[in-house]
């Protein structure tokens, strides 16, 4: 089902009045509760040392909101808050290669397959002691989630999934699209040459905002939220894991043995059969046409597509309507 904004506010809002809730969409993104966000904690988890925020109280139920890229946590610097009013337990730590979070051992090797992701999460959950969470993202975190959703099903009450199934096809990625998304990939493909390698080195900063402006050009944002998310870049590992993870999706870096099982598996495009609401942004260059039907039939469980009117980072440029969309999936 796609839901317009207009449609949304009406009927997430009627669904939580007939819950007995007052539905979290009456506002806009400045009237989010003044719950502090923060401070970053740490903890060992697998082989990572992770940075994280947690909000809400520990008995609530677990969420994990996870962040794509040029991004980090600040993302959810809103939705997290919202959340933990209503009794969730929320948890958004910064991916492997991203803020604080960081390599337990330097003689780790810095793998960037997309299964690497997915056990660094299960890994945190594990270490923080929970056993079922929602999990909910865009980009790199949608992926993630998805990954574990599919193949974990037991470890996920619920799904919330922006710009639908991301799970990487491998062989899929050989192959050409029309040259209008073509255009809106050009770093993946600038990251495959020396080149970008240095470009993302002595620009990092730049190419990020320049990478945000094109991915929301409806999004109003300041100087200092663009600072306050580039200083997760800083991280030693940040430019290894992402020229890494976007030449691992073209096949032009090798696949590590220790995942390949689970590849296995991920090739096949299995389905996903937890609750999920999918969000598309509608300016997003990356959204699908067809109002999520390009990926409806990966999802087999209870099911709703959302369409939000703003671009690719959704947590942060609708926060209460994202924030909803995970209260929703979570009933």
């Amino acid at each position: 089902m796609n839901v317009s904004r207009r449609t949304l506010l009406r009927t997430t809002g009627a669904a939580a009045l007939a819950a007995g809730v007052a539905p979290l969409v009456t506002g806009g993104a400045a009237a989010a509760p003044k719950l502090p966000f923060g401070p970053v904690k740490q903890i060992d988890a697998g082989v990572l040392n992770v940075g994280y925020v947690e909000l809400g109280p520990a008995h609530g139920t677990p969420v994990l909101l996870l962040h794509g890229f040029p991004y980090d946590i600040h993302s959810f610097e809103q939705v997290a808050p919202l959340l933990a009013r209503r009794g969730y337990r929320v948890v958004v730590p910064y991916l492997r290669g991203h803020g604080s979070t960081t390599f337990r051992s330097a003689g780790t090797p810095r793998n960037v397959d997309q299964a690497a992701f997915a056990l660094d999460i299960l890994a945190l959950m594990d270490a923080l002691g929970i056993q079922r969470a929602v999990l909910a993202g865009y980009d790199w975190g949608s992926r993630t989630a998805d990954i574990i959703a599919a193949l974990w099903p037991e470890r996920v009450k619920a799904l919330v999934s922006v710009t639908g199934y991301l799970i990487t096809n491998l062989e899929a990625n050989l192959n050409p699209l029309p040259p209008a998304a073509e255009n809106a990939w050009w770093y993946q493909y600038y990251f495959a040459t020396e080149r970008g390698v240095k470009g993302l080195h002595q620009y990092k900063r730049e190419l990020g905002e320049f990478i945000w402006k094109f991915n929301s050009p409806t999004w109003k944002y300041s100087a200092a939220t663009y600072a306050r998310t580039a200083a997760a870049f800083d991280n030693p590992d940040w430019e290894t894991i992402v020229i890494g993870n976007y030449r691992w999706r073209q096949s032009l870096a090798p696949a590590e043995p220790e995942y390949a099982e689970l590849e296995v598996q991920l090739q096949k495009a299995p389905k996903i059969g937890v609750p999920t609401i999918t969000i598309d942004g509608r300016y997003d260059p990356f959204t699908p046409a067809g109002d999520g039907s390009s990926y409806r039939d990966h999802f087999i469980g209870r099911y709703e597509h959302r369409t939000f009117d703003v671009g690719h980072n959704v947590p942060q440029e609708a926060p209460r309507e994202f924030a909803q969309a995970v209260v929703d999936a979570s009933r």
